[in-house]
């Protein structure tokens, strides 16, 4: 087993959780109650975000040890330990366990890949087997704000609807096209990628497809509703 890691995808996401969380910062309220993180990797990302942002404090997760290793050595090289904590464990059992505030952001780069099982090259970026199933179990898990990585071809619109129907808004997001890496490339995933968007359930090009990473919120403090808007980035007709 070994840590993923894609350089591109990663400076997007870290970026825009940044940009997120700096533009919605009284909103959301981070920096009394930090943030909870679903999917921790090798913490390069987040740890950056860390670093600029000197008020967050991050409570993260991971199933895989290997990962939580690498992220652990790297959030004490960067000096923000006392700020960035990773539990190896599953997010669902074990981030409302520690008493205390409850807290009201969540975010993740959740796996994605779709595939009709478990059995390709990284399992652990399994998303289901149209890749969303991460995202949906967590925009069910009761958090007021959720921030969040969404792929162009693991059924953005079922993504959307389901938070519509408990209660979440788009506010804002930051996409970006990204090309197929090892993973995404493998037979496999490439024949269900092409049978979801075949559906109608979503797209991808012949290189690549689109990455948003969204704020979807229940806050009435937040405003907006840019949910058609990302859809549409992700190239999905609405």
């Amino acid at each position: 087993m070994s840590c993923f890691s894609s350089a591109d995808e990663s400076a997007h996401y870290g970026f825009s959780v940044c940009m997120l969380l700096e533009q919605y910062r009284s909103q959301l309220n981070w920096e009394t109650d930090g943030v909870v993180e679903l999917g921790t990797g090798d913490a390069t990302a987040i740890g950056e975000v860390v670093n600029a942002l000197p008020a967050l404090r991050v409570r993260g997760f991971d199933i895989s040890a290997p990962s939580v290793e690498t992220a652990r050595a790297n959030i004490a090289a960067r000096g923000i330990a006392d700020r960035y904590t990773v539990e190896l464990g599953d997010f669902f059992d074990q981030a409302d366990s520690a008493g205390g505030p409850p807290v009201s952001t969540v975010i993740s780069n959740p796996p994605y890949i779709p595939a009709p099982d478990r059995d390709i090259l990284m399992p652990e970026l399994w998303g289901g087997v149209h890749g969303n199933d991460l995202v949906l179990q967590l925009l069910k898990a009761g958090y007021d704000n959720v921030i969040a990585a969404v792929a162009s071809y693991s059924d953005p619109e079922a993504t959307v609807r389901t938070a519509e129907d408990h209660g979440y808004r788009v506010a804002n997001f930051l996409a970006m096209g990204l090309d197929f890496g090892p993973y995404s490339n493998e037979p496999k995933v490439r024949r269900q990628i092409e049978r979801i968007c075949a559906q109608g359930r979503g797209w991808a090009g012949t290189d690549g497809y689109m990455v948003a990473v969204a704020l979807f919120t229940r806050n009435p403090d937040v405003p907006g509703d840019r949910a058609d808007q990302l859809l549409r980035s992700l190239q999905i007709r609405v």
